[in-house]
């Protein structure tokens, strides 16, 4: 099969190769992070990435630090997430130091208290007259009230600062959630994708059934030279919606990269997950795309799905090449279509390829 999985490395070595070419004629220095900034553009992957830069290398602006700084910040959702983090660290330690100094006063304030329970008992020995016992009660007293206070306001600013914790946990989860998923298609994101497929292996280990659906866009290129980048991202989004319709529970969908897709299903088995497969293709064959500005219907879509099941002991990396053989194999036996790793078809292929 070893000539059936080159697919996805042919495409993903020719978007590095632009990225580089771009950045070399660019004068821009090739670190990883510019690296990921070209890359997306490249890859047409990041319509922000796409748009704003497509722009300035038209304008043939320079790429200054600052505008790669810049970019990287707007376009990239990783960038996004790293200076929304620093921003919350920042906030949740100056709300510990907060709630320490709290308590550290108070802490303070009660060993007074204690010393002065403390004095008190002492000075209730031996011989004392009414004034002077009066005395006594009324400073116990005013120091019992003055602590019933302190102790009141502390539990009132512990409480805010409860929930200003609550707040930022909130936002927390809310930048979690925007590093995992793709700002197009609001599905999982390559990251997400990858977690899933870990824990789909460690599922499979368990015993559990799980299959990898890896899904491609037919003639995706035509769509975009035909009707330009804005329709091809109304497909992209048209895709990633039949798609979660589709899926439910433990499964996740994902936008693996450009106009590929994954979808991982937990506890299903591959004659299941094959009649999913179809069920999501036949699902976007009926969809039209119809060009929001004049209602003009462009036609249909179809997609070539493969699916591959995890064995145990198996990598991840093994099953995602499987299914991206299998989803070649639906492409080469004419595309809108779904086989999977015993399909009969793909014995064909291997013959051929060999």
């Amino acid at each position: 099969m070893g000539g059936l999985l080159v697919f996805n490395q042919d495409r993903e070595q020719a978007f590095a190769k632009t990225a580089l070419a771009l950045m070399g004629g660019a004068g821009v220095v090739a670190t990883p992070d510019n690296f990921e900034l070209f890359y997306a553009y490249a890859s047409g992957e990041n319509p922000p990435a796409s748009q704003v830069m497509g722009a300035i290398i038209n304008a043939k602006q320079p790429f200054t630090p600052e505008l790669l700084a810049d970019l990287r910040l707007r376009c990239l959702s990783s960038a996004r997430a790293a200076v929304a983090m620093e921003s919350l660290g920042g906030n949740m330690s100056a709300l510990i130091n907060d709630v320490l100094g709290k308590l550290e006063s108070s802490a303070r304030q009660t060993a007074d208290y204690k010393d002065t329970l403390s004095a008190a008992t002492g000075e209730l020995g031996g011989d004392r007259n009414p004034a002077d016992m009066r005395k006594l009660v009324e400073g116990l007293i005013a120091a019992t009230r003055a602590m019933e206070e302190r102790t009141k306001s502390l539990e009132g600013e512990l409480q805010a600062s409860s929930q200003q914790v609550n707040e930022l946990r909130g936002k927390l989860d809310d930048v979690h959630k925007e590093s995992m998923t793709d700002p197009l298609t609001h599905i999982a994101n390559r990251k997400a994708f990858d977690d899933a497929m870990e824990a789909g292996r460690k599922a499979a280990e368990g015993g559990e059934d799980v299959c990898l659906l890896m899904c491609d866009i037919d003639h995706f290129k035509k769509f975009n030279d035909s009707w330009g980048h804005q329709t091809g991202d109304q497909v992209l989004r048209l895709v990633a919606s039949c798609l979660s319709e589709n899926v439910k529970g433990r499964d996740t969908a994902a936008r693996y990269g450009g106009e590929e897709f994954a979808v991982l299903l937990r506890g299903t088995p591959l004659e299941a997950a094959s009649m999913l497969a179809n069920q999501i293709r036949i699902t976007v064959e009926t969809k039209k795309l119809v060009k929001k500005s004049t209602g003009d219907v462009l036609g249909t879509i179809t997609i070539s799905i493969g699916v591959a099941k995890f064995s145990a002991g198996e990598s991840s990396e093994t099953v995602l090449r499987r299914a991206d053989a299998c989803l070649y194999g639906a492409k080469h036996s004419g595309r809108n279509l779904v086989i999977h790793q015993n399909d009969a078809r793909m014995a064909a292929l291997e013959t051929s390829a060999a």
